[in-house]
C-alpha cells in the first residue's frame, strides 16, 4: 500500500493513538474510519436535507 504523510498537532496524534488502542486499529486505519465516518455523515445531512423541485417532479411522475 502506498502512503503519505499528514502533519497534525501532538495533542490530536495522541489523541488517534489512544482511538486506536480502543479500537484494536492502526492509526492509519483509525483515520480511515474516520473519513469514511465524515463522509456518511454528509450523505446523510444531504439526504435530510429538502427536496428540489425537479425531485419532487420525478417522485411525484404518473408510472403509468
Amino acid at each position: 500500500m502506498q502512503s503519505t504523510s499528514v502533519r497534525i498537532d501532538a495533542a490530536t496524534h495522541q489523541e488517534l493513538k489512544k482511538l486506536a488502542a480502543s479500537l484494536g486499529t492502526t492509526v492509519g486505519d483509525t483515520v480511515a474510519l474516520a473519513v469514511r465516518r465524515l463522509r456518511q455523515d454528509e450523505m446523510g445531512a444531504q439526504l435530510r436535507g429538502d427536496l428540489t423541485d425537479e425531485e419532487v417532479s420525478w417522485l411525484d411522475a404518473d408510472l403509468g
